[in-house]
């Protein structure tokens, strides 16, 4: 896969990391630490984890290996302001890395923990982790008693998280 071809899917990316940070911003401060869903992660650590991959897995195209210790970056995160700024970092980086890949590198191994895989697969498997986990975020949300966004209402995100025709 090229970066041309794969720049479509990151658009897509961007459009859906403006509902998450939606969901994002909707969780009640005091219930970052709760447990809306037994046995599942705190929306805190939940948020860690799908924007903290979402980062690391771009950046991995660019350095060649996917290091991340999740709980040195949910150790800085004390309040749902701090966890909105993680969201929004994580973001930023994570799109800055794609704009600076190149062909060769997505098509250069990156090591994993789980193994060697192709940049262009590192790059394609961040849809299906981030949108898994939103998916939670929105349970979470309901079970907080928190109406979650619409699913495709990009109108409503940050002018430059919305469809670029509306933006």
């Amino acid at each position: 896969m090229t970066k041309t071809s794969l720049a479509p899917i990151w658009d897509m990316m961007r459009l859906r990391h403006g509902i998450g940070l939606r969901c994002v911003q909707a969780l009640p401060a005091d219930q970052i630490d709760s447990h809306p869903v037994r046995n599942m992660r705190t929306p805190r650590e939940l948020v860690v984890h799908m924007y903290g991959f979402l980062r690391v897995a771009a950046e991995s195209v660019l350095t060649g290996t996917l290091v991340w210790d999740e709980n040195t970056d949910l150790a800085k995160i004390k309040s749902k302001d701090d966890l909105v700024a993680y969201a929004q970092n994580c973001w930023k980086t994570a799109d800055a890395a794609f704009t600076n890949i190149t062909d060769a590198q997505l098509a250069a191994m990156v090591k994993a923990p789980w193994g060697e895989r192709p940049g262009s697969a590192m790059i394609s498997v961040i849809p299906d982790e981030y949108l898994h986990h939103r998916g939670q975020l929105y349970a979470y949300l309901r079970q907080l008693g928190v109406e979650p966004p619409t699913n495709w209402d990009f109108e409503h995100s940050a002018p430059e998280l919305r469809p670029k025709q509306l933006a």
